[in-house]
């Protein structure tokens, strides 16, 4: 009984760890490994950032970055002067807002409703249907949206029995986007909630149904708890594109007479740094941009990490 009780006191000592040399020899093909991304992340993501100083300079492309005047806040405050900037910041704020309060519970739902089907056919069927939208081309898409919704001759046109151009009203130019956003990612983003679900145990199913539980019931009390950190980082991953909007569609679906809902920050760094050669201008939107999705990232991030301790969806 005593070496049985020195054997576990033995045990509950903490080992003093080993050193990091002998653990890099120990497990070297693992850190060689760890080592390719690392490298790809510095010279692709970190060494750029070099280049964000531009936004502090008047920038010439014939004196470099460090041989251009240092102008300080000078573009931060001729954006903020701009007339356009507030509706610039409004519409861009509002479209990823809308796009994350409607598009992020739509991939959930759907994974909750394909998981319930028991024949496994059509459960692959399903899956690819709604999937397949998300390997078109955003211009094709756009170009699918212009044909559906042409006033002569347009899908929607013909069922409603109007003749309505709707890429030219502001006030539709939101539902367009983000309804077409919807139908072409909605599918993709299954894929991980479906895999989070293929984890449970088919006896927790059929124990709920002995007990008398309705489909409903076992949703909440077994899918919805599974999927529950699932949700919180697909949340925080998304909060952190909340003011990246996707350039390409809204480039290729925006006309003079939607600016007022179309004019986005990610347009216009564009249109002032590649049209018009305004590198420094548009360097320091594109900062002011990214700094406040940092800030909203953060935000979400503790607010996700506060609900994910005090939410339970039993």
């Amino acid at each position: 009984m005593k070496k049985t009780n020195a054997a576990s006191n033995a045990a509950a000592v903490p080992q003093k760890s080993q050193p990091l040399k002998s653990r890099i020899l120990k497990n070297w093909q693992l850190y060689a490994m760890l080592l390719i991304p690392v490298v790809l992340t510095v010279i692709y993501k970190y060494i750029p950032m070099y280049g964000i100083q531009i936004a502090f300079r008047d920038y010439k492309a014939n004196r470099g970055i460090s041989g251009s005047t240092w102008v300080g806040m000078k573009w931060f405050i001729q954006f903020f002067s701009s007339p356009n900037c507030l509706r610039m910041i409004k519409n861009t704020f509002l479209l990823s807002l809308y796009s994350l309060l409607w598009s992020f519970p739509i991939p959930i739902i759907l994974a909750l409703i394909i998981n319930q089907l028991r024949f496994k056919r059509l459960k692959r069927v399903t899956q690819t249907v709604l999937y397949a939208p998300h390997f078109i081309s955003t211009m094709i898409v756009c170009g699918m949206i212009r044909i559906f919704l042409s006033p002569s001759g347009g899908l929607i046109n013909l069922i409603a029995g109007t003749s309505i151009d709707f890429l030219s009203e502001a006030s539709a130019f939101r539902t367009i986007y983000i309804a077409s956003g919807i139908w072409q990612d909605a599918g993709w983003g299954i894929i991980v909630y479906l895999a989070t679900l293929s984890n449970i145990d088919m006896s927790n199913y059929e124990a709920a149904k002995i007990d008398g539980a309705s489909m409903f019931q076992r949703i909440m009390a077994i899918d919805l708890p599974e999927l529950k950190p699932t949700i919180v980082l697909m949340l925080i991953m998304s909060a952190g594109n909340l003011m990246n909007i996707g350039f390409e569609k809204v480039w290729l679906l925006q006309t003079d007479l939607n600016k007022a809902a179309s004019d986005v920050i990610a347009v216009y760094v564009y249109q002032q740094g590649i049209e018009n050669a305004k590198y420094s201008y548009a360097t320091a939107v594109g900062l002011f941009n990214t700094v406040v999705n940092i800030i909203l990232l953060i935000v979400v991030n503790r607010l996700a990490k506060k609900m994910s301790d005090d939410v339970s969806f039993v």
